[in-house]
């Protein structure tokens, strides 16, 4: 058995699952500080549903802990940026573009040092090891407590990410975080310096929050392994969370497609997580969420490493409904966590989605004659107006005109209909509201790789099998049984502007879990 919570900004969702069977489910109101509302949903849990302790393989948490911290631009680390690209890289510094309050509360230093590499590997400049040195005694001087380093093309080749990162360490000391940007971000050289910078200034307060977690659960007697929700729909170790707290941004939607998937059995398709204020629409490739492949702003920080390839709409369950000039109204503004206080059926005063919902017929939460009084042309025409907007929505991410599956979940999808014009079915499967920590529970683990590789006609199935067995290799690494590994994704995009035939191959590769990471005791 294992134990699945997802922490959305409305409410937190738990399960416990035997195989793939749901054995319970619950939902609690999310806390402010988070941590205090994952220790009730557990409390929770084990009281509707009594199970043995050691009977729990694991319990996997998704988490907005850290995407809170940034958008709150709290608790982030003083952060330095070390770029090698000189004599090159000179005409954007490290945090070019960012928000003024972000830069001020990761109290923002950056260097740049000679070094980095042609797309082909080659050295731009020998790695200036006395200036990298030099730039970390003025970080220590300064109150630096942790630092990103980046270079150019270095996901072609990270010898001088590595090797600054010793030089670094040399004068910080092994205790002060240095975050690779070769091991986070993708090809693209500022986007996947930002993701490495948002991810060093996030790490302190990683080792504060997983430590929160693993008492939690000691508290609770459960010695079991943790883990936490990636943004591609699997797991990360403990050990892994400290050093890539970045890696778990978005993995609420993420969540909610693994789980669609597996409650579904719908393995291509359209995802629509309906919460209380917003909905969010992805496409599900081989049962997993399609990544973005192109820069992501995460809180106006432009971003390359991987994210759901997600769009969002403000229509949920507690959207405030309108008529103005004879025209429904829906959202944006919402009374999102209120919605069992505010909402007409639950003996509130405000007209939301939910209580269209229900005087249409759609859904039967509440006290149905609360809606009784509404006028039936005003309700179908706002029940017309949501199924519109949500199949433009679908209808903006996916890739061609054929009838495309949709999968209905999280608690205010009730406000769908059972078919989208344009687009097809609607499918609402069971456990539909709690398909995030259902989706969390059933995670796997996995390995991928993102290169640009040098081809010909003679050499494309020797690179593409070479890139696949090291995708399946970084999958095992990670704790899959090797007998389960699987690839996944496999895309190939040539470079135009790169001479010599160059090839940007992404392999992705899952597996399930075949070892236990770090002991809560």
């Amino acid at each position: 058995m294992r134990i699945g919570i997802d922490v959305g900004g409305t409410n937190t969702d738990a399960v416990l699952v035997e195989g793939v069977r749901v054995l319970a489910s619950l939902k609690k109101r999310t806390s402010m500080d988070v941590t205090s509302g994952i220790r009730d949903a557990l409390q929770s849990l084990r009281k509707g549903c009594p199970f043995v302790d050691s009977d729990i393989d694991g319990v996997m948490i998704g988490t907005t802990h850290f995407i809170n911290a940034l958008v709150e631009a709290q608790r982030l680390a003083p952060t330095a940026a070390l770029r090698i690209g000189l004599p090159a890289t000179v005409a954007l510094p490290p945090f070019v573009g960012w928000p003024a309050r972000l830069v001020d509360a990761v109290s923002a230093r950056s260097y740049l040092v000679r070094g980095g590499h042609e797309f082909n590997g080659n050295h731009i400049a020998p790695l200036d090891l006395d200036a990298v040195r030099s730039a970390a005694e003025d970080m220590a001087r300064n109150g630096i407590r942790s630092v990103a380093i980046t270079s150019v093309f270095s996901p072609v080749n990270a010898e001088f990410e590595e090797s600054a990162a010793v030089a670094v360490a040399d004068v910080l000391g092994g205790g002060t975080p240095v975050s690779l940007s070769h091991r986070i971000g993708r090809i693209g050289l500022l986007e996947r310096e930002n993701a490495t910078i948002i991810n060093a200034s996030l790490r302190e307060i990683a080792v504060v929050i997983v430590d929160g977690l693993r008492t939690i659960l000691a508290d609770l007697g459960l010695t079991c392994p943790l883990y936490l929700s990636r943004n591609d729909g699997t797991l990360m170790e403990v050990e892994e969370v400290r050093q890539y707290p970045v890696a778990t941004f978005a993995s609420g939607p993420t969540n909610s497609m693994r789980g669609a998937a597996l409650l579904s059995g719908v393995e291509t398709g359209a995802v629509v997580d309906v919460g209380g204020t917003t909905s969010d629409v992805g496409i599900l490739r081989s049962g997993f969420p399609r990544e973005s492949l192109t820069a992501v702003d995460v809180v106006g920080i432009r971003t390359n490493f991987r994210m759901p390839d997600i769009v969002s709409i403000g229509i949920g369950g507690g959207s405030r409904i309108r008529v103005e000039e004879g025209r429904c109204i829906v959202g944006p503004d919402s009374v999102r966590y209120r919605l069992t206080e505010d909402a007409l059926v639950f003996g509130g005063t405000t007209l939301t989605a939910t209580d269209i919902a229900v005087a249409a017929g759609s859904a039967s939460v509440g006290d149905v004659t609360a809606v009784a009084h509404l006028d039936p042309e005003m309700v179908s025409d706002c029940m017309a107006e949501i199924a519109r907007r949500t199949a433009v929505l679908v209808d903006s991410v996916r890739t061609s005109g054929e009838p495309l599956a949709v999968v209905a979940v999280g608690g205010g999808s009730i406000i769908l209909p059972e078919h989208l014009d344009g687009i097809g079915r609607v499918v609402r499967p069971q456990n539909y509201a709690v398909a995030n920590a259902v989706g969390a529970a059933i995670a796997q683990v996995s390995g991928e790789i993102d290169r640009i590789f040098l081809t010909s006609d003679e050499t494309r199935d020797k690179v593409l099998d070479e890139a696949r067995q090291e995708a399946v290799d970084r999958t095992v690494a990670a704790g899959a049984s090797p007998n389960s590994v699987k690839i996944v994704e496999l895309e190939e995009v040539p470079v135009p502007y790169l001479p010599g035939n160059a090839t940007r191959v992404h392999v992705k590769a899952v597996g399930d879990l075949q070892r236990p990471c770090e002991p809560v005791a």
